[in-house]
């Protein structure tokens, strides 16, 4: 009897077996994270131990989210964001009369190296070599400019001390960084195409 109500092998209706689909992943945005992290800590640690000299210390915080902002070319939103968490992590380790004004300083520098790459890329210079150096020393100068001010309405100085004191240092501290920014962006870009195994463009 079990061998009548066998099919035959060649009848058996063979079920259709789906095509697999392969799925890329997303991996883009873990590493902008990875590379922000990892940089801002590098910041933090040089930030402490720099030493001061003639009054002039670079400020590598911002030095490292002009490299972030360069490399990742992230909406304006996402770069607030960035300046926003480079000055809470500055506010720890500030010496100033008003450690606050670390955020609304970074938020200004983050913004501006933002817009910076924007116009770089829309202009068709968005590889131009010394474009880090030129983002980051405006970066620098926005962010200090704008901090410094803050301290001037804290402390009641004069606006003569600010454009004639002041701003000058800051311009200086914005070349230091300029040249921060240029000389490390592009092993930094190295590093950050090689985690996905891509290429250095």
């Amino acid at each position: 009897m079990e061998e009548i109500l066998k099919v035959p092998e060649h009848e058996k209706v063979q079920e259709p077996v789906p095509p697999l689909t392969h799925v890329e992943a997303n991996q883009e945005g873990y590493r902008w994270v990875a590379i922000t992290a990892m940089l801002f800590a590098i910041g933090i640690i040089l930030h402490t131990v720099s030493p001061n000299v003639g009054g002039v210390t670079p400020n590598w915080t911002i030095a490292m989210y002009a490299i972030v902002i360069n490399l990742t070319r992230p909406p304006l939103k996402r770069a607030i964001g960035i300046g926003f968490v480079a000055g809470l992590t500055l506010i720890p380790s500030s010496k100033s009369a008003f450690p606050l004004g670390n955020i609304a300083s970074e938020l200004s520098g983050a913004t501006t190296c933002c817009l910076l790459v924007k116009a770089f890329v829309a202009c068709h210079m968005g590889d131009w070599r010394v474009t880090p150096f030129i983002t980051g020393f405006a970066s620098t100068f926005v962010s200090g400019g704008v901090f410094t001010f803050i301290l001037k309405l804290v402390l009641g100085l004069p606006l003569k001390v600010w454009i004639f004191a002041m701003l000058p240092v800051v311009a200086v501290v914005g070349v230091l960084n300029g040249l921060i920014t240029f000389g490390l962006f592009r092993p930094v870009k190295k590093l950050f195409y090689a985690q996905e195994g891509g290429e250095d463009k």
